[in-house]
């Protein structure tokens, strides 16, 4: 047959011309190609000279990226015309196929010719697009015109000889005049708007300030609607995190649209529109008029999905039915059009042809896929746009809260921070699922009605069992959900007590105590397994059903046809049922988990509505005309986004948001006084008067002093005159010059998670010389010196734990740098001891402020000051007792200077005891040294390790990425066995047999189909060969096809039961174990693991790693179970395909290889996103809880606008990288959504090819099925590294060494009542803490007799607790010995050594619980044996007036005691223990002086006949003892009776003593 361009058919005279050139047809198809070819030679140039003489233009900087008028309409109306263009091309093959006798080429060559054309015009458009050349758009214009022009002329002459819509080609050449017209529609709306031909001045374009910026990186919305789909951006990100990791610098920032204060503005405007007096503006109205649109979009974008989601069952219905009906015999030779001489094929045609079908699927697929995709994407991103409004508009609100909402508990911290890391993340999922809730409905009417169609009555019996089981999954979620909360406070509760233990852990090592409270853990961890039980139980459930239903209704359905139907269902309709319950399973799985979070959603802003709604703080006279407080300026912005994203309203904002204007000068003031408080009557809230009838005044530039007993309201004096309180009468006047804001430094001391040097600064600009002089008076400079980083260590809750003092001597120089006329202090000396105080008063308070003629006002009660102060106001009771300077008070008030007077001697004494002691202040930064110096240690030894990584992995980079792509699978196979063998073992077991069996019960229903419809199977020649047999034995087959069906199925459902629980319950099994494990190693640990490893880092396992390992178990992210059911599903399906049709395979290696780097790269890049997710979340609810601890100090010094604007830098952050992290997800899902299409496609192609029948239903349904899985291997391989991250850390842990319990010695042979008299032999002790670090003491020799008081003394560092530690073998005796009443105690077992000996500590340790439990965890105690000891440390009475005595109430680190008050307790503790060796550490360094007299007088008495080592801290406490021993690095330096060293003038004790005196 040769190929002729009009077809050479004898009859006709293709090539005449007789009847006029247009009446030709194969004329007029060749004006068709015209316009194609011109363009391609006209473009082709173009492209091929610009790309050569600018290489660069590939990879032109995204920041020249300019849409052009129409760009999307423009892309979509091209898609539709190579779509069009196909079609055409198919129907002109089909047609020439049809008419036997020669090639038609004039059929289907211009349709080929116009796709390329088509194709080139798009490329072209966007490669002019990018580098802005409009005028070359002239030549797709004149493309449009040209092929609008012919394709017209065709369809001209078609109408003339009626060909009408019955024939195909007529309604595609149609579609393309109409396509063809609007795309030149296009054309003329560039030239319109931009102007760039035919006008005189083309209009000047810039591209949007976005993309001006070269910081941010996330482009989505700027990019070409190909690019947009499928989220090409992304790629250099997702492949570069091969080479290097993510890091927030390479997510840039967010584009203006998405910013927190744009949608925060956006969501304020729509809330405050609504304010009436009757009710509350609503947040779900807000939320709609803010963010509908977007809503919308995404709800369309659904639909669509959902309807092109039923063209697979329907595609599978046409393709099995027409290979069954027309099975390749040749169509008949047809009738040629009368004129055109061509066959002209009719519109039903294409429809029944199965390769038109199989083509048509594929892109149906692909369609569908990208809208879902694009629906994801645009919820996800309303949804992050909406949670940075409401954070915004949630900090917003914190700022303005008025305080004693904060302090009469009415808002606790904790009821914050849910808000923000609870409240908004559920609204935000709401919106995710949210188009959910009105797609599922219209997507199971259409399913129920399309299932009808298929198999009449007997479907809608499979219909209603899924529907029936439905409210049932509603009542597993909800089961579920109260499974988690309970569990949830149980882990609260569990690691309460972990966190207790490991703070305590020094102690309880000590005195033997680690079972005991190891037991009380495992105790709650029971409780919380117990609740985890119901939970994996109520999972395996909802994963059962999600398994079972489908087969319970395919099931239900087959068993009612069967009964119901003579004619048994023919394979096309089996097949495309089977297809559609797959699909109808998804919405009403999904709908449990739908109507909850929409449950939770109400709940939310219930709270948030609330929240919002709360009181606010009163508006003083002098915070009017002050802005700071609301983000935007007075006016309203007309317009939302648009007037935004313009460069000047932008700009224009941010200056207002960033500078609070000044307060309003009001002349009348006087100039001497600063701050003045007239008829002032102030409350906390409820109306009673905290503060009554206060005239008071504080002088300009002057020391104003406030005093007067505790709680009588001098701290709420000063937060009345910051305006914290509420005025019920009177008011307070500033005076004008005084600037706006105030230097305060609150009784509470309140830091920020930053460095010392942010803390101190705070916000104001940094001079050197001032922070010098600051970190002086305030004497830091020692502290600072120890820490790691100097002034550039982070402190704060994440940072480093500096103790109370250290705390408040910074709140103290952050109010003294700030360069304020008004500084208030709040009682700064409270934690202060006396030589700091002395310090801060003179260099701080009198030198630094006085000279600067400052005004300060400072809250005290050390009344020695007093005679510094230029004025003294003094308080009683809430009102002003007296105010004038001292003279004043010294001649009218004698009384109160008398008490004050009293008061000053009292003072002054202790100030003389006290001066040259080793102060509390020494001893705060030497546990801070001792914490540093063993840190230290460990980090060196940790850097030495990463270097050696470093150098072997520096050799090629490829290492590294195979490292970083590798899948843990040793860590994995860890996880598994800890949850037993056994399990493991049964659960691949059922696994597999599962899936066995569910592939059996499809294939069972194929061969079923097939045999009632009389045919043979395709493969493997069928059950009976002969095709339909006689009658009678049909029936009998059918029965047994039947009965194996049921019982097929039957077995199916079982398993899918067993499996769901092993999986669960191997979850379980592992998270026990690891947990106990871990505990057990951890608090066995040996103490100096303790000092190494962060306090916070151990807290971590227990808690977020331990939460991460618990929850492998589905609900949270079905991970292990999920990847195993999706693999094995793909698995299973990608057999089943290749056994029907072997040519599959073909396909199946290239598909294999895209799958393997798609899914390489994405799990690389989606770890580092996820990372960056996290990490960029901490700091943010940080940032939240640190603002609401801190309003007071933030709203004197007038920070708020600072604040915000470092809250919305936060939220930005993190939405940034949430964003980048689900726009990974789509990146993901979009391709293997393609590769899945690509596999229907191979499967529809090979078996058309290969013209199989009753098993192409199979193939195809299991096609279609791999689609929905493929991602979620990827997905779930990628979170199972997470998971396994976290059991690998915990693993990390179980590796440590544990302390040796055991010792040389049986317990048996330990006396009874040893250590009977308390004799102690040192000899040559050598001891280290670690074996890599030098030795602490050396050599260390002495004797103690029975019942002898020693005092052990020395300067910091010189090894003193080292020493009262080796007693207890807590650190590494490495030579040497201690012989105690004859036995060497490194033989001893741990547990006896400790629990015979006692010792106090310097640290008080106090435990939750009751008092009983600290005095006593053992319960050995009788109650007057406790009593005693209370009395002995002087605590009887005060623990007789607590309310239940014993059992009174001891908050968590016994906050509810003062420091002296826990000391009391500890030594208490010691003395219940009544064993004959006590010592002492440092014990009384938190007790004042009177107290601790007594107790040195009691503890000689009580231990009278005992052996006392006392490590003295101040060294009067030990000149009554009976042998001194000084020690110096380590050594012993002097050691005999103290009246002997104090003849030794030039010794070491003896000028100890002297500087104490």
């Amino acid at each position: 047959m040769a190929p002729s361009f009009c077809g050479d058919d004898n009859d006709t005279n293709a090539y005449g011309v007789g009847d006029g050139v247009l009446n030709n047809g194969c004329f007029v198809d060749a004006l068709n190609l015209v316009p194609h070819v011109f363009l391609l030679f006209i473009t082709f140039p173009i492209l091929f000279i610009g790309w050569g003489s600018q290489s660069s233009k590939v990879q032109i900087h995204h920041n020249t990226w300019l849409h052009f008028p129409g760009h999307n309409l423009r892309w979509i109306l091209t898609f539709s015309l190579l779509f069009v263009h196909v079609c055409e091309l198919a129907e002109g093959v089909v047609s020439n196929e049809t008419m036997r006798t020669t090639n038609h080429l004039h059929l289907f060559m211009p349709a080929f010719m116009g796709f390329v054309a088509a194709t080139t015009s798009v490329v072209y458009y966007h490669n002019i697009e990018t580098s802005n050349f409009p005028k070359l758009l002239l030549v797709l214009f004149i493309y449009w015109v040209l092929a609008f022009v012919t394709k017209s002329i065709k369809l001209w002459k078609f109408l003339e000889h009626d060909v009408g819509l019955q024939q195909l080609r007529f309604c595609i050449t149609a579609l393309l005049v109409v396509l063809y017209g609007l795309l030149m529609a296009v054309e003329v709306n560039v030239i319109r708007v931009r102007k760039y031909v035919f006008f005189s001045n083309p209009q000047k374009v810039k591209p949007p300030e976005d993309l001006q910026d070269l910081g941010v990186r996330f482009l989505q919305p700027f990019v070409n609607l190909l690019s947009k789909a499928t989220y090409w951006w992304m790629n250099p990100l997702i492949m570069g995190a091969h080479k290097r990791p993510i890091e927030l610098k390479k997510i840039g920032k967010l584009p203006i649209a998405m910013r927190a204060l744009t949608n925060y503005l956006r969501l304020k405007d729509a809330y405050e529109d609504q304010r009436n007096p009757d009710r509350a503006p609503s947040i779900w109205r807000s939320v709609y008029r803010a963010f509908g649109r977007p809503i919308l979009l995404s709800s369309t974008f659904r639909y669509l999905a959902d309807l092109l989601g039923f063209a697979g069952p329907l595609c599978i219905f046409g393709i099995v039915k027409y290979l069954n009906k027309e099975g390749g015999v040749a169509p008949t030779e047809r009738t040629k059009h009368p004129y055109f001489g061509v066959y002209f094929m009719s519109s039903a045609d294409l429809l029944q042809n199965a390769a038109v079908l199989a083509v048509l699927l594929f892109l149906a697929l692909v369609l569908q896929r990208t809208f879902l995709q694009a629906s994801y994407y645009v919820t996800i991103e309303t949804g992050i746009n909406l949670r940075g409004a409401l954070l915004a508009m949630i900090y917003n609100k914190i700022l303005r809260l008025s305080t004693s909402n904060m302090s009469m508990g009415e808002m606790t911290l904790g009821q914050i921070n849910n808000l923000v890391a609870i409240e908004t993340n559920q609204l935000m999922w709401f919106l995710f699922l949210c188009p959910n809730l009105w797609a599922m409905p219209v997507q199971i009417v259409m399913g129920v009605v399309l299932l009808y169609y298929l198999l009449s009555w007997s479907a809608l019996v499979g219909a209603s069992v899924i529907v029936l089981l439905a409210p049932v999954q509603y009542l597993i979620a909800t089961k579920l959900a109260d499974a988690q909360k309970s569990s949830l406070e149980h882990s609260t509760e569990r690691l309460k007590k972990t966190s207790e233990i490991l703070k305590g852990i020094k102690l309880l090592k000590l005195y033997a105590w680690e079972n005991i409270f190891c037991d009380s853990v495992e105790e709650t961890r029971g409780k919380e397994l117990t609740s985890l039980k119901t939970f994996a139980f109520y999972t395996s459930m909802s994963i059962f059903m999600n398994a079972a239903i489908p087969i319970a209704a395919v099931l239900a359905t087959f068993v009612t046809h069967h009964f119901l139907e003579e004619e048994g269902p023919r394979p096309s309709e089996a097949f495309a049922a089977l297809a559609l319950f797959n699909i109808l399973v998804t919405p009403l799985f999904l709908l449990s988990t739908v109507v909850r979070f929409a449950v939770k959603a109400l709940v939310s802003v219930q709270k948030l509505g609330e929240f919002l709604q709360s009181d606010e703080i009163g508006d003083d006279c002098w915070r009017n005309g002050d802005t700071p407080i609301s983000f935007e300026p007075g006016k309203k912005h007309t317009g939302m986004t648009k007037v935004i994203n313009r460069k000047q309203p932008m700009r224009y904002q941010m200056d207002n948001y960033e500078q609070p204007s000044r307060r309003q000068l009001r002349p009348t003031e006087t100039e001497d006084v600063a701050v003045k408080v007239s008829d002032g009557c102030f409350t906390w809230g409820s109306n009673l008067s905290t503060l009554s009838d206060i005239n008071i005044r504080v002088p300009t530039g002057q020391l104003t002093m406030i005093v007067g007993q505790v709680g009588c309201g001098k701290s709420s004096l000063l937060l009345a005159m910051l305006g914290e309180m509420q005025t019920i009468e009177g008011g307070v006047h500033w005076s004008n010059k005084n600037r706006y804001s105030v230097a305060y430094a609150a009784q509470k001391s309140w830091l920020l998670n930053a460095t010392v040097e942010e803390n101190i600064t705070f916000g104001s600009p940094f001079n050197k010389q001032r922070y010098k002089a600051v970190i002086d008076a305030c004497s830091l400079q020692p502290d600072v010196d120890l820490l790691p980083f100097g002034d550039q260590t982070e402190i704060g809750e994440r940072g480093i734990n500096l103790s109370g003092g250290q705390r408040q001597r910074i709140c103290v120089a952050r109010a003294l740098y700030q360069n304020t006329n008004i500084v208030f202090l709040d009682d700064p000396f409270s934690a202060l001891d006396i030589h700091l105080s002395d310090h801060l008063m003179q260099e701080g308070i009198l030198k630094f402020l006085q000279d600067d003629k400052r005004t300060v006002a400072l809250v005290t009660h050390k009344l020695q000051y007093l005679i510094h102060a230029d004025w003294i106001i003094a308080m009683k009771d809430g009102s002003v007792l007296r105010e004038g300077t001292l003279k004043d008070i010294q001649t009218h008030d004698v009384e109160l200077y008398d008490h004050w007077k009293t008061l000053m001697n009292r003072q002054d004494q202790e100030l003389e005891k006290d001066i040259q002691q080793d102060s509390q202040t020494t001893l705060e930064r030497k546990t801070l040294r001792r914490a540093f110096y063993s840190r230290e240690a460990k980090n060196q030894m940790d850097d030495e390790d990463e270097e050696e990584e470093e150098e072997e992995d520096d050799d090629n980079m490829s290492t590294t990425t195979n490292r970083r792509s590798k899948i843990p699978w040793k860590v994995c196979w860890c996880y598994l066995s800890s949850g037993g063998f056994l399990v493991v073992f049964m659960m691949v077991a059922c696994k597999l047999l599962k899936h066995s069996v569910i592939v059996a019960i499809d294939y069972w229903l194929a061969v079923w189909t097939s045999f009632k419809t009389g045919e043979t199977t395709g493969a493997g020649g069928g059950l009976n060969g002969t095709g339909a047999a006689a009658g009678a034995a049909a029936d009998q087959d059918d029965s047994f096809y039947l009965l194996v069906f049921i019982v097929l199925c039957a077995a199916g459902i079982t398993l899918c039961l067993v499996t769901s629980l092993t999986v669960e319950f191997l979850g379980l099994s592992a998270a026990t174990n690891l947990h106990h494990n871990l505990l057990n190693k951890i608090i066995h640990a040996p103490i100096r693991f303790f000092d190494v490893t962060p306090l916070g880092q151990i807290l971590n396992r227990f808690s977020a790693d331990t939460n991460v390992i618990d929850q492998v178990r589905p609900s949270h992210s079905p991970t292990l179970e999920s990847l195993t059911r999706s693999t094995l599903l793909c698995l299973s399906a990608i057999g089943v395909i290749s056994f029907i049709t072997p040519a599959f395979l073909v396909a199946l290696f290239p598909l294999g290889v895209a799958f393997y780097f798609i899914q390489k790269y994405f799990r690389v890049a989606s770890k580092d996103l996820q990372d960056l997710d996290d990490s960029t979340q901490l700091p943010l609810l940080c940032h939240f809880s640190e603002t609401a601890e801190g309003l007071t100090t933030i709203r004197a010094f007038r920070q708020e606008a600072r604040f915000k604007q470092r809250m919305l830098e936060l939220t930005d952050t993190n939405n940034t990288a949430y964003l980048f992290l689900s726009a990974a997800n789509r990146w993901l899902e979009v391709r293997t959504d393609y590769l899945g299409a690509v596999i229907v496609l191979a499967a529809a192609g090979a078996s058309i090819w290969n013209s199989l029948r009753g098993q192409v239903g199979l193939g195809l349904t299991y096609a279609l099925t791999v689609t929905n899985y493929l991602n979620w291997v990827v997905r779930s391989l990628a979170d199972l590294e997470v998971q396994m991250a976290a059991v690998k850390k915990v693993n990390g842990f179980l590796s440590t060494e544990s302390e040796n319990y055991e010792g040389s010695m049986d317990t048996s042979q330990v006396p009874e009542n040893w250590p009977e008299n308390g004799e102690i032999k040192i000899q040559d002790l050598c001891v280290r803490y670690d074996p890599m670090l030098k030795p602490v003491l050396k050599h260390v020799n002495a004797y103690v007799e029975p019942g002898q008081k020693v005092g052990i003394c020395g300067r910091t560092g010189s090894g003193k607790s080292s020493l009262s530690l080796a007693f207890f073998n807590m650190v590494d005796i490495f030579e040497g010995k201690i012989i105690i009443d004859g036995i060497d105690i490194c033989k001893l077992p741990l547990q006896t050594l400790r629990s015979r000996l006692s010792i106090i500590l310097q640290d008080p340790v106090l435990f939750s619980g009751s008092i009983r439990f600290n005095l006593d965890p053992a319960r050995t105690c009788s109650d007057d044996r406790l009593w005693e000891a209370l009395e002995i440390a002087q605590l009887k009475n005060m623990v007789k007036a607590l309310p239940g005595g014993l059992d009174a109430v001891v908050t968590e680190g016994g906050e509810n005691f003062s420091v002296g008050q826990r000391q009391l307790f500890c030594l208490a503790r010691a003395f219940v223990r009544k064993s004959s060796i006590f010592i002492m550490d440092e014990a009384t360094a938190s007790i004042d002086m009177a107290t601790e007299n007594i107790l040195q007088k009691v503890v000689m008495m009580a231990f009278a006949d005992r052996t006392v080592v006392t490590i003295a801290h101040r060294v009067h406490t030990i000149l009554t003892a009976d042998l001194v021993i000084v020690m110096k690095r380590g050594n012993i330096l002097e050691y005999d009776k103290p009246e002997t060293l104090l003849e030794q003038e030039d010794g070491m004790f003896a000028s100890f003593v002297k500087a104490d005196m």
